[in-house]
């Protein structure tokens, strides 16, 4: 049998919500209503967290701009969030794999089949850290809803010692439960409708910060122009679609001249962006682009071009 932790009831995460008392009793619709009136609060706890979150995204993009990592860490739901982030980075933002990466205890087999015992394991948390070669520059992320996860303590305490960048993400207050972190990120999202099930609220105001951190980061790493995503990879239809609607829109092409250019590029719409406004061949927009940094309004900034244009004339 496992020994029980201390008790932790005080924690906002574990408390019982007397607007459920009777969640049992309720006729279907009114349990619905109750569930669609309490999700406006994980809304209101990442807006408490504006701060933190801001401070967070700053941090993580001044160190990816220098070749380091992001780390996501956790167990059970507040892990599998963090996987799923990290495993829409790539196609959205054409980042490398192990740009953004989602740690969870148990492994890739947690994803489907619950290992919540794991997380019980504080020496886990770095480990797992160390064999994916976690180093001093990367950033950590350590979720844990409730605050008191042996296994993202560990993990952060790892990283702190490394001189990496430690953030924690938890749905409970600092003073219930505190985390060896250099940025704290709090979303006070309050008791759960069924008690103590964080996979609820907790993890809908995770998905949200998660979201508005990798997001944020990309913008910052030069990833969007304007509101579109023009490092997205075209690596299906729709997403080839995406591309070309964005070529259309910037570069006032239709869709078939879109879809040459495109081509000509090599699926890359940024590439395509520079190759189209400033008259370009593929070679010369790479190099313009690695003057940059990578920023496509930069590089358009240097030949005084700026987007969208009623109309373009393709290279020859």
């Amino acid at each position: 049998m496992i020994e029980p932790s201390a008790d932790r009831g005080h924690l906002l995460t574990e408390q019982t919500n007397p607007s459920s008392e009777s969640l049992d009793l309720l006729p279907t619709d009114a349990l619905i209503s109750l569930f669609v009136e309490e999700d406006r609060r994980p809304q209101m706890a990442v807006q408490g967290a504006i701060s933190a979150l801001t401070e967070a995204v700053d941090a993580i993009a001044e160190r990816l701009k220098v070749g380091g990592r992001l780390f996501y860490l956790g167990a059970g739901t507040s892990g599998r969030l963090g996987v799923l982030d990290a495993a829409e980075c790539p196609p959205t933002f054409c980042s490398p794999p192990d740009l953004v990466q989602g740690v969870l205890a148990g492994g890739p087999a947690a994803l489907l089949r619950s290992s919540e015992g794991l997380e019980d394991l504080e020496s886990a948390g770095a480990s797992d850290l160390k064999s994916r070669d976690f180093k001093g520059n990367d950033c950590l992320v350590g979720i844990a809803a409730g605050g008191t996860t042996p296994y993202v303590k560990g993990g952060l305490h790892y990283a702190r010692e490394l001189g990496a960048l430690s953030i924690a993400m938890a749905c409970v207050p600092s003073d219930q439960a505190p985390l060896p972190c250099d940025i704290d990120i709090r979303l006070l999202t309050g008791p759960e409708l069924l008690t103590g099930s964080t996979r609820l609220k907790a993890g809908t105001a995770t998905k949200m910060a998660l979201n508005i951190l990798s997001t944020g980061v990309m913008v910052r790493l030069g990833k969007v122009y304007g509101n579109r995503m023009v490092d997205v990879a075209a690596s299906n239809s729709k997403l080839v679609d995406r591309s070309m609607r964005i070529l259309r829109d910037l570069l006032g092409l239709d869709r078939v001249a879109s879809q040459a250019l495109l081509g000509s590029a090599g699926g890359s719409v940024k590439r395509a962006l520079l190759m189209g406004s400033c008259n370009l061949d593929t070679a010369a927009a790479d190099a313009l682009l690695n003057d940059h940094g990578s920023d496509l309004r930069q590089a358009l900034l240097s030949r005084g071009v700026s987007l969208p244009q009623e109309a373009v004339t393709l290279p020859q």
